[in-house]
Parts: structure tokens; sequence; C-alpha cells
């Protein structure tokens, strides 16, 4: 990559270095926390949609998509770690300080700041409803004389216990639990794609088309696209991810940084294609929108799946959730002069967590909010605004390998972000004009 060297910015731009100082910890993680809190971030319940978006897209179509949007959001990926230390003796902690730099003081905010609230409060939103959609099966499964609650209550019950977890006070602090939903993900990646290999393909499967509409059709491959970009995020809590670790001249954060990342891509790949090839290839075009949900057997072991998705986007939901509880937390220190400590985290977090929670349970379209989600926030803030950045600040020459595989990446990002946004808000007001509000 061409890098060329970028002016300092001003002292408005930058002023992260007190926020992980005030909470402890500062900058103390090792490399392998940046791979599980990337693999907790990245590898969440989007996985389990990836045959159902192959569904809509066919074998070729999907498969190329996949490889497509892997090999491109690693690469934007690597960019961000690079651009954490672009100019000598300052670290752009988060994203919105990135964008400052980027798109100057004024501009920057209005650029980055919205796409990276709607990645982190639509993680967490689409998180509470596979979470409590997850721990329903599991209990149907593991307690078949039980009385089955209503789908809303259980989406409660894994609210409920965010209102205790989000009062951990910074990343490091909920790296176990992070840890714990990084093993929790990999392990129900594999019991999904293994329990789809053993039970081979449904009678009649088949692999053509679903048969709707034209226009139907047409959205829902938009869909598609979108719940494989929700597939790849990570990219909107880099930057505060790699603000926990420590850098210096002769060791930049970007090394162990980017030593974690590889490892969480490869993580990654052992995860998402064989769930989205084979969890296709065993039911076609009727599986469901969570392939768990269309398992039934061994129940033993599909019950252990759905209870490791519970686990980990509970670790999830707290990794996209740190970056929000900062900003709302230094709104309230600066405009209403709320004096920092656990008073403060009991109102602000309690607050999102109970609004992200009214969201989930009121609108519980899993599919059809992966696919809005993923367009609208995370094609751009996993697919071209790292691109951007890049052209702005490295400046690599025209015409040269760099500069068209940004543009390449921007052009193929746009694309995806108008299409799944278009395709996932019209199915989601498809599917309420039928659904029954809080069953």
């Amino acid at each position: 990559m061409v890098s060329a060297t970028s002016s300092p910015p001003s002292k408005e731009e930058v002023e992260t270095d007190q926020k992980w100082v005030d909470n402890g910890h500062a900058r103390s993680a090792k490399w392998w926390y940046s791979t599980f809190h990337t693999v907790t971030a990245m590898i969440g319940a989007g996985v389990l949609s990836l045959p159902y978006a192959m569904a809509y897209l066919g074998w070729i179509p999907g498969t190329l998509m996949l490889l497509l949007s892997w090999g491109l959001t690693l690469n934007t990926m690597w960019q961000m770690i690079q651009l954490h230390e672009c100019v000598p003796g300052t670290r752009f902690d988060r994203y919105v300080d990135l964008g400052k730099h980027a798109f100057g003081p004024k501009l920057g905010p209005w650029i980055v700041l919205p796409q990276q609230l709607i990645v982190q409060i639509g993680c967490n939103i689409v998180y509470m409803v596979i979470g409590g959609k997850c721990l329903k099966k599991f209990m149907e499964i593991a307690c078949t004389n039980c009385t089955q609650l209503k789908q809303s209550y259980w989406i409660l019950i894994f609210g409920s216990i965010h209102f205790f977890l989000s009062q951990l006070p910074n990343f490091n602090s909920v790296a176990s639990v992070s840890l714990a939903a990084a093993v929790m993900s990999l392990s129900y990646s594999t019991i999904a794609w293994v329990a789809c290999l053993s039970r081979g393909r449904v009678e009649n499967v088949s692999y053509s088309y679903r048969q709707t509409s034209t226009s139907d059709l047409i959205f829902r491959i938009f869909n598609a696209l979108g719940q494989i970009s929700f597939a790849f995020a990570g990219h909107a809590v880099a930057l505060e991810i790699q603000a926990t670790i420590p850098s210096t001249p002769e060791k930049p954060s970007r090394i162990p940084m980017w030593k974690g990342a590889i490892g969480a891509y490869i993580i990654n790949a052992i995860c998402y294609f064989p769930v989205a090839l084979i969890g296709y290839w065993a039911f076609g075009r009727d599986v469901d929108d969570n392939v768990l949900m269309s398992l039934e057997r061994p129940a033993w072991l599909i019950a252990s799946a759905n209870l490791m998705v519970f686990i980990h986007v509970v670790g999830s939901y707290q990794v996209y959730a740190m970056p929000v509880f900062d900003l709302i937390e230094t709104m309230m220190i600066k405009s209403w002069s709320f004096p920092p400590g656990l008073p403060l985290r009991l109102v602000a977090r309690s607050s999102f967590v109970a609004f992200t929670l009214t969201i989930g349970v009121t609108f519980p379209f899993f599919g059809d909010l992966l696919g809005f989600f993923g367009g609208f926030g995370f094609a751009p803030t996993s697919y071209f605004l790292p691109s951007i950045m890049w052209l702005i600040i490295k400046k690599p020459k025209r015409f040269s390998i760099n500069w068209f595989i940004n543009w390449a990446a921007i052009c193929i990002g746009v694309c995806i972000m108008l299409a799944s946004t278009v395709g996932g808000f019209r199915n989601i007001i498809a599917d309420a004009s039928t659904y029954k509000f809080y069953t």
C-alpha cells in the first residue's frame, strides 16, 4: 500500500486518551484480546441466516458474494488498523475520531457517527431478537412438558440480563464474557453445519428460486445481500478494540491488532462457509432464516447449539453497546453536567438497554432486520467508508492497483447498501402487515 504523511489533527479532532484512562485498565490488552473481541463482534447470529441468503441468491452468486465480502472486508479491516496511528504520536481511538481527521472536524461526525450508531444499535436490536428466540427454542427442546411462554417474554428475559451486564465499565472488564462468546460462536457454527451434513438433504430438496412474484423475489434478493453484509461486521468497533492495546514506536499497536484480526478472519471463514454452503445443500430453498430452526434432531445437540447462540449474543451485545455507552455518558457529562460514576451508568446504560429491548420485542423479524441493518449500516462501515478515508488520508497514486481496489470496494459497497436497505425495509413492512405483535 502507498502511504503519505498526514497533517497532525487539531485538538478538537482527537481527545480520546482520557476516555480509556477514566475507567482504568488503560491500553493493557494483548493481541489475542483483539481476536476474540473481533470474533465476538463479527461472527454473530448473522452466520445462521447465511443459508437463507443462499436460498435467494443461488449457488454461484451466493458463493461469489461470500468470497467477495470476505476479501473486501479483510482489506478494509487492514486499512482501519493502519489508520489508527496514521499521524505520528496520535491514536484515533474511535471511528468518529478517524472520520474527523479524514473529512474534517465539522463534516466528519455527520458522515461517520450516524453509520456507526446504526451498526451498533442495529446489532443490539437484532441480538435481542435472536437471543430471545434461541432461549425459547432451547426451552422447548429441553423441557417438553413445561408451559411454553410467548416469544416476547423470552426476549424480555434476554434483555433483563443486560440491565446488569451493562454496568461493567469498559472493554477489558467484559473480556471474559467476550472470550466465552467467541468460543460459543465457533461451537454453534460447527454444530449447525455438522448437524446439516449428518442429517443429509431433505426429501425433494430444491435449489431453484422460491415461487413468488417477481417483485417480491427481487426485494428478497436485495435483502439477502444485506444479510451477508451483516455477517461481516466488526469494523464499527475495530478502533475501540485497538485502543485497548499498548503501542510504542518499536511495536505499534497495528502489529498485534492485525495479528488478532487475521486470527479472527480465519475463524470467520471456518464458521461462515461451511454453514452457508452445507445448510443450503441440506434444505435448499426451504431453509429457515435461522438454520438451527430447521434442525430438529438430535434434540440434545440442537438444544445445546441454541444455548450457545444465546451465550454468544449476550457477549456480542456488550461489545457493540460499549462504544454507545461511552457516547451517551460523554454527552450527559458535557451537556447536563452529570457526575461520572455508577449513577451515570445506571441511567445512561439502562435507558439504552430498555430502548433496544422495546424495538426488539415490537419487531422480531430476524431475517428482515439483518437485511435492513446490514445494508443501512454495515455496508458503509465495513465495505466502503474505510476505503474512502484511505483515499483521502493516504492518497494512493491514481490508477494504481491500490487506487482501483479502493474504488471497487466503494462501488460494490454503495450498491449493496442501496439494494439491501430497500429490500430489508420493504420486507419489514410486508411482514409487519400480517404479524400479530407481542405474541
